[in-house]
């Protein structure tokens, strides 16, 4: 019997999972990605947190959270099975602190209950001991006043809490990703090439060519366009921004809503050792630090990193990002994280580098961080949808990628 064949659209964490699970069974997959190499996105450049639905406090039904949390007790065993990494080194050695910030759109009591329900929901998972760090003890310790005082301006944030929640170093989990993709014999990778769209090589939607342009964004002086490469016997949609429009081009209209948002933080190397945290500034369009280590950090504050946002099917436009702008981002988010975290202010005193990147943020349901309705607050509609031999996966959040990739390869090898 003749080999399937697989197409897989993206590059990054959800696309190269797909790509390297299909491998595992035995079949061959071309992954098309715009950029020159894999992960050049959101999946190197975000604070890498293994989502156990402490987040998602605006989403009281506990949907959200139910949705990712298989996902982030299952990541660490899922990427070290695909790669050759082992995630302990880069993952945050404490626990989480959850700030509650003043013009928070969930008040502390409300927040309280939700983290203990959470608690609760992750100890009694089954995988709860397959998480970073054993979770089958996850709890929630609220901070005293001393200890909120310690940490932040007790006039902005009104409660915090400890909750069992961590984060990987994406930069470090997306060079093994890399490796593994490039030393897989059944994984072409077709670089350099934007997708433009898909259609059925003949009157069956059971075999597919995929179209594309070259460069980045396809449109310009230079691109040239490409006949169809095919025909495969499935094509998996795993894109993070434009995959909606994608789905359009075979008539597949899965998602309930649309939303992009392309922001951008600051990875910064210091000089030195500092004793430093992991906190979040929660519930709303506010900010977050990340310690990997003593030396390396994420810092982000979203007014000051959120360059682009539409509630529609294609990505907006997003501002060219020269060295003044960079800094000028840069220099806000030490200003406003040191507003509210005075710790905030050693790291900016000690770096050796400070890098400005980013990417895009895609969900089903739009609004904004600061209304506490608006449907942006939840992922419960993350997941596969299908045409035929056609797939198309909403990941949702970083840390659900690799698993939801599991279950997207044994589905396409049954094709």
């Amino acid at each position: 019997m003749t080999r399937r064949r697989v197409a897989v659209l993206g590059a990054g964490i959800m696309g190269a999972s797909t790509a390297l699970h299909l491998a595992q069974l035995g079949v061959p997959v071309t992954v098309f990605d715009h950029e020159n190499a894999p992960f050049r996105g959101a999946s190197r450049w975000n604070e890498g947190k293994i989502h156990l639905g402490f987040l998602y406090a605006a989403d009281p039904t506990l949907d959200t959270a139910r949705a990712v949390l298989p996902g982030g007790l299952d990541f660490k065993d899922q990427v070290e099975a695909l790669t050759a990494i082992a995630l302990g080194p880069v993952t945050t050695p404490a626990d989480d602190l959850y700030l509650v910030h003043r013009d928070s759109v969930t008040a502390p009591d409300a927040a309280s209950r939700y983290f203990a329900a959470v608690a609760e929901l992750v100890r009694s998972h089954p995988d709860a001991h397959r998480y970073l760090t054993d979770a089958s003890r996850s709890g929630v310790e609220p901070l005293s006043s001393a200890e909120l005082s310690d940490l932040a301006d007790p006039a902005v944030v009104v409660a915090g809490f400890r909750v069992l929640e961590r984060s990987v170093d994406t930069n470090r989990v997306a060079d093994a990703f890399v490796d593994a993709l490039d030393g897989e014999p059944l994984v072409e990778l077709c670089l350099g090439r934007h997708v433009t769209g898909v259609a059925p090589a003949g009157e069956r939607r059971d075999r597919w060519r995929v179209y594309t342009t070259s460069g980045r964004d396809g449109d310009g002086p230079d691109s040239d366009a490409y006949d169809g490469d095919g025909p495969f016997d499935a094509v998996v949609n795993a894109l993070w921004e434009g995959r909606p429009r994608i789905d359009r081009t075979v008539g597949h209209r899965p998602d309930a809503a649309e939303h992009h948002r392309y922001r951008v933080s600051l990875f910064v190397r210091t000089t030195t050792a500092l004793e430093s945290r992991s906190a979040v500034l929660a519930v709303g369009a506010f900010g977050d630090v990340k310690s990997y280590s003593e030396r390396d950090f994420y810092l982000s504050w979203y007014p000051a990193g959120l360059l682009a946002r539409a509630d529609a099917v294609d990505p907006p436009p997003v501002p060219a990002l020269g060295d003044r702008e960079r800094k000028r981002i840069a220099t806000e988010v030490f200003a406003a994280l040191g507003d509210v975290l005075p710790w905030v202010r050693n790291i900016e005193r000690a770096p050796s580098e400070v890098r400005v990147q980013g990417g895009w943020v895609y969900s089903q349901g739009g609004g904004s961080l600061d209304d506490p309705v608006a449907a942006v607050h939840r992922r419960n509609r993350l997941g596969i949808s299908r045409l035929g031999s056609y797939f198309s996966v909403d990941t949702g959040k970083y840390s659900v990628a690799p698993t939801l990739a599991e279950r997207l390869a044994r589905a396409v090898a049954e094709v």
